[in-house]
C-alpha cells in the first residue's frame, strides 16, 4: 500500500514519512543537537526559512500534520529537556511552532494541553505563559482573520463550534485550571477589551481582502461578538469597539457595509444583548444608526428589540433609581405618618443625588426633630469639624444643679403626670378604642361589569376607563362559565388577549384573576384554546413567564376536565367539596370566620349531650360515574409540546 501511494502521490507521501520521523526522534531521543536538527526540517513547513518547501507540501503540513507535531512537542515539555540546549535555543524554537503556525489549531491544542493537565506544575505553568504570549503577539486577530478568509475546502462545523466555545470561554477555563495562579491577562476585565481590540484588527483584514478583491465572511466574528454579549461581558468588548468603529464608519462606506454584516450576522439569540450593548455604548444616535444601517427593517427580531422591548419594556437605570421607585410604593401603601415623612424626606435626598442639575424635589412635611435629624445626617460635615456627636457626650458644668427628686407620694398619686407637649402620647391617645370592622366592605364602582363576552374582550383591549378594565378583568371568569356557547365564538381571541394582557393598573391579585380567566376559558373551549396555547409555547418574542404561565394554565385546565362535573361546579362556585364536615361550628372554623364565642359553644354541648341521634355526620351521596372529559382532548395538550423538545 506504502509502495502504490508513493507512485500516485511522491510528494504528500514525503511529507507524512518526515513528520513520523521526527516525531519519532522528539519522542525518544535526547541529543541537544539532534533534536534542533529535527525542529529545524519541521520549521522549513511553516515558511519563514531560507529553504522553503513547496505549496502542496506546506498545505499537508498544515492541515493535516501540525496538530501532531504541537502535542508531540507539549508531551516532551520539562525543564530538563529545554535545558538541553544551553542559551535557551531549544524553548525559543519549542515557542515558535505555536506563535508562527496556524494560529486556530495552536490555541486549540494550548487549550487542550492546559485543560488536560492536572494542578499545578512546571508544564501546566509554561503552557500558560505561552498563551499570554499567544494573545499579546496579536494571534487571536490572526485566528479570526483565518476564520473570514475565503474556504476552498469544505469548513467543518464542530471545529468552528469549539474553536468559538474556547475563544469566548477562556477566562472561565483558565481560571478553572490555574486557579490562585492564574494570569491577569486572562481576567475577564482585561481578557474582553483586549479581544475586541482583535476583532477591529480582523476587521481591518476583511477590509482589506475586500478592497483586493476578495470575498469574506464575518460570520465566525459575529458569533463571537454575540456570544460575548450573552454571557454579560458586553461592556467590557463594546467599550473598545464601538469607538473604533465610530471613526472608521465615519467616512468609509465599505467600513459601514463591513458593520451592516456584523450586526446581521449575529445569532438570534444573541441579537438583543448585542443591540443593547450597542445601543448603551454608541455615543449619539447618528453613531448607532450608521452602525446597525437598516437591520431594522431586515431582521424581525432586531424590529421587535428596537421598537418594542428597548422603547416601552425595559429600561436601564441605575441599582438607585429602581430601589427609590419601590420604596415610593411603600410610603404610598403606608397610613402612618412618620413612615410617610420619611419616605418624603428620603426621595427628596435620593432624587438630589441622581439628578443634581435637574428639578428638586420637594414635599410639605413637618418641620420636627425628626426631619431634622434625617437632613443633618444627608448633610456631608467638613473633615476638620469634629462635632459634639463625635466627641461623645459633654460633661454637665461644675455650677450646675442637681436633679430635683420627686417624693414618693408624688409617684403614687391617682393624678397621671403631665407629658410634655408634641410628644408620643397624643398618637396614642385612641388605642383603647376598638377598631371598627370593615373587612366585609367593598369599594363602590361607578362602572358596572360587562354583561357579555364580547364587551369585556372590547373593554380589556381598547377601553381607556381604567374601573370598567378592572371589573372586566374581575367578573371574566364568572362571564366564562354562565355563557359557554358565547366564549366558544370568541375563545381563541380571548385567550390571546389574556396571554399578552398586562397590569394597567393597580389591581389586587392581578396574575391570579389573569390565570384563572384563562384556565376557564381553556376548559370551556379546550380543543382550540389548548392548540393555541402549544403553538404559541416555541413560538418568538416571548418571554420566560408568558411561557411558564402557558404550562400553569395547561395543566390546571387539564386537572379541571378531570374531574365529574359536580366537582368542577362547586369548584367553579368556591363552595365546599364533599366530603367535608358539615357542623355549623365547624363550618364557621373552616371558612375563616371568628369563632363562635363561650357561651354558645356551652349551650351547643348542653344540647348535644341530651339528644338522641340514630346515626352522625352528615348524609352523603355516592358520586356516580362519568366519563373523563379530560381524554378526549389530552392530545392537544401534550404532543404539540413535544414538537420542538429536542431541538
Amino acid at each position: 500500500r506504502r509502495t502504490l501511494f508513493c507512485r500516485m502521490d511522491p510528494a504528500l507521501s514525503a511529507v507524512r514519512l518526515t513528520v513520523q520521523e521526527a516525531i519519532h526522534t522528539l519522542s525518544s531521543s535526547e541529543d541537544a543537537g539532534h533534536i534542533l536538527s529535527t525542529l529545524g526540517t519541521l520549521k522549513r513547513y511553516l515558511g519563514g526559512t531560507e529553504d522553503p518547501v513547496l505549496p502542496e507540501e506546506k498545505e499537508e503540513f498544515a492541515t493535516v500534520h501540525f496538530s501532531a507535531v504541537l502535542r508531540c512537542l507539549v508531551s516532551k515539555l520539562s525543564p530538563g529537556w529545554l535545558e538541553l540546549s544551553p542559551g535557551g535555543q531549544l524553548e525559543r524554537l519549542w515557542e515558535s511552532f505555536f506563535l508562527d503556525g496556524p494560529p486556530d489549531q495552536a490555541f486549540l491544542v494550548l487549550m487542550e494541553a492546559i485543560e488536560s493537565t492536572a494542578g499545578p506544575s512546571f508544564r501546566l505553568m509554561k503552557m500558560a505563559q505561552l498563551l499570554d504570549t499567544f494573545l499579546s503577539t496579536g494571534r487571536v486577530a490572526a485566528l479570526m482573520e483565518e476564520q473570514c478568509r475565503p474556504q476552498t475546502k469544505p469548513s467543518f462545523p464542530l471545529f468552528q463550534e469549539t474553536l468559538l466555545s474556547k475563544v469566548v470561554g477562556l477566562p472561565d477555563l483558565l481560571g478553572n485550571c490555574l486557579q490562585r495562579d492564574n494570569l491577569t491577562q486572562f481576567f475577564p476585565q482585561n481578557y474582553f477589551p483586549l479581544l475586541g481590540q482583535e476583532v477591529v484588527q480582523a476587521l481591518k483584514a476583511v477590509v482589506n481582502f475586500l478592497q483586493g478583491g476578495l470575498d469574506c465572511s464575518v460570520s465566525f466574528v459575529s458569533r463571537v461578538l454575540g456570544k460575548v454579549c450573552i454571557q454579560g461581558r458586553k461592556r467590557e468588548i463594546l467599550s473598545v469597539l464601538v469607538p473604533q468603529l465610530t471613526v472608521l464608519t465615519q467616512d468609509s462606506c465599505l467600513w459601514q457595509r463591513v458593520c451592516w454584516r456584523l450586526v446581521e450576522q449575529v445569532p438570534d439569540r444573541a441579537v438583543e444583548a448585542v443591540l443593547t450593548g450597542l445601543v448603551e455604548a454608541a455615543p449619539r444616535p447618528e453613531v448607532l444608526s450608521r452602525l446597525l444601517g437598516n437591520l431594522v427593517v431586515k431582521n424581525k427580531k432586531a424590529r421587535f428589540v428596537v421598537t418594542r422591548k428597548l422603547l416601552l419594556l425595559q429600561y436601564q437605570h441605575t441599582e438607585l433609581l429602581a430601589s427609590m421607585m419601590a420604596g415610593v410604593k411603600c410610603r404610598l401603601d403606608s397610613s402612618l405618618p412618620p413612615v410617610r415623612r420619611l419616605g418624603m424626606i428620603v426621595a427628596e435626598v435620593i432624587s438630589s443625588r441622581i439628578h443634581p442639575e435637574g428639578p428638586l424635589l420637594k414635599f410639605q412635611y413637618e418641620d420636627d426633630e425628626m426631619s431634622r435629624e434625617l437632613l443633618a445626617l444627608a448633610t456631608p460635615e467638613p473633615a476638620g469639624d469634629c462635632s459634639s456627636v463625635s466627641r461623645g457626650p459633654s460633661p454637665a458644668p461644675a455650677d450646675t444643679e442637681p436633679p430635683v427628686e420627686m417624693p414618693e407620694k408624688a409617684v403614687e398619686s391617682d393624678v397621671p403626670p403631665t407629658q410634655p407637649q408634641g410628644s408620643d402620647s397624643e398618637l396614642d391617645s385612641d388605642d383603647e378604642f376598638i377598631p371598627y370592622d370593615m373587612s366585609g366592605d367593598r369599594e363602590l364602582k361607578n362602572s358596572k361589569e360587562p354583561l357579555y363576552i364580547r364587551d369585556c374582550v372590547e373593554a380589556l383591549t381598547t377601553s381607556e376607563d381604567m374601573e370598567r378594565w378592572e371589573a372586566s378583568l374581575k367578573g371574566l371568569e364568572g362571564l366564562v362559565y354562565r355563557s359557554p356557547a358565547a366564549t366558544r365564538e370568541v375563545s381563541v381571541e380571548l385567550a390571546k388577549v389574556l396571554l399578552h394582557l398586562e397590569e394597567k393598573t393597580c389591581v389586587a391579585e392581578f396574575e391570579q384573576l389573569r390565570q384563572s380567566a384563562l384556565v376557564a376559558v381553556t376548559v370551556t373551549d379546550p380543543e382550540q384554546v389548548a392548540k393555541y396555547l402549544t403553538s404559541q409555547f416555541y413560538g418568538l418574542n416571548y418571554s420566560l413567564r408568558q411561557r411558564m404561565d402557558i404550562l400553569d394554565v395547561l395543566v390546571l385546565a387539564a386537572q379541571a376536565l378531570s374531574r365529574p362535573k359536580s366537582l368542577q361546579r362547586r369548584s367553579q362556585h368556591g363552595s365546599l367539596v364533599p366530603g367535608t364536615m358539615c357542623s355549623p361550628a365547624l363550618a364557621v372554623s373552616q371558612t375563616g370566620n371568628v369563632a363562635a364565642p363561650d357561651w354558645q359553644m356551652v349551650v351547643e354541648e348542653r344540647i348535644r349531650s341530651k339528644t338522641r341521634r340514630f346515626s352522625k355526620g352528615c348524609p352523603q351521596r355516592e358520586l356516580s360515574g362519568v366519563p373523563n372529559e379530560f381524554s378526549s382532548v389530552a392530545g392537544y395538550f401534550f404532543f404539540p409540546l413535544l414538537q420542538h423538545f429536542d431541538r
